[in-house]
């Protein structure tokens, strides 16, 4: 290299070192702080976050449509309180259990007796806070099947969100299926679709009293907010309530959809993952991490 070459390197070098770097925001550095946490566990993610108050946004992949697993439950449980709103059945009207209805899975009611008369409202508030897969393919039963809660959502402008199939439908496919890993990587039974935006989206919802109606909407969350599972959105969360769904396909998949709740603050988290073949734990504890972030973050804010 000659000096007057050398001399141009050098002095274009310098003047790049002095020029003032564009300082990050407070939302770009918890942004930064999430894909550090992402980065860490080697799987897909989709992350949707937004403060109802501020309007603050992060979306990390939150158009694309994943494996829901169970948080396609919350368009179910919306639905179902849509078609109560309508007169078609009521919180207290009763369903038998019979032993054809019993599905495998998350859930205590396949552990009843048959005969046993629950009430709709005991099958919602089950389907939520312990997933309950016998309490959900009930649901679906009694509101017509998949259908209506895809054309639900449709007239709610969600186009991601799509009821695949019931319970029993999942379990047959993976019953069918060489290994769990196989079916997850073929992807071909979802037990739920939606993008993490279009799930935040409907949070939103039922948040501001949008999702049938404010009382409905304030039964919903209060359904939400009796979740049993806290190994995720809750983990590492003080200072608010957290009215959450998981969806579960460990190790492959943990998804964990809520809203941060305080007296000044509502923030909703949709967070779907996908083809993880690690640890399931520590996929969960990521996700804790995440949100942990967020929280500290309104937190201080």
């Amino acid at each position: 290299m000659n000096r007057t070459v050398f001399l141009f390197s050098f002095a274009a070098a310098l003047a790049s070192a002095q020029t003032p770097q564009t300082p990050q925001t407070p939302l770009t550095r918890l942004q930064s702080n999430i894909e550090r946490i992402t980065k860490s566990v080697n799987a897909d993610w989709g992350i949707y976050i937004k403060c109802l108050e501020t309007g603050e946004e992060i979306a990390i992949n939150a158009d694309r449509q994943m494996d829901t697993m169970s948080v396609i439950k919350i368009p179910l449980m919306v639905e179902a309180f849509r078609q109560i709103e309508a007169g078609k059945f009521r919180l207290e009207d009763r369903v038998e259990l019979k032993d054809a209805d019993k599905r495998p899975g998350t859930g205590i009611i396949r552990s009843l007796d048959p005969g046993v008369a629950l009430t709709i409202k005991d099958l919602l508030t089950l389907m939520i806070i312990v997933s309950d897969n016998t309490a959900t393919d009930l649901m679906f039963g009694k509101v017509g099947g998949i259908e209506p809660v895809t054309a639900l959502m449709d007239s709610y402008g969600m186009k991601t969100i799509r009821a695949t199939g019931t319970a029993d439908t999942w379990f047959k496919a993976i019953r069918a299926a060489p290994d769990a890993a196989s079916f997850h990587r073929e992807g071909k039974t979802p037990f739920g679709l939606s993008s993490p935006r279009d799930m935040g989206r409907l949070l939103e919802k039922l948040e501001r009293g949008e999702a049938v109606g404010k009382t409905a909407s304030e039964q919903m969350l209060q359904m939400m907010r009796g979740q049993v599972y806290s190994s995720r959105l809750p983990k590492y969360v003080t200072g608010f309530r957290v009215p959450h769904k998981t969806g579960d396909f460990l190790p492959y998949i943990a998804n964990d959809v809520g809203v941060l709740e305080s007296a000044n603050r509502r923030i909703v988290v949709s967070i779907f993952t996908a083809h993880h073949y690690g640890i399931g734990p520590n996929l969960e504890d990521a996700i804790g991490r995440v949100v942990e972030q967020v929280a500290d973050y309104f937190n201080y804010r």
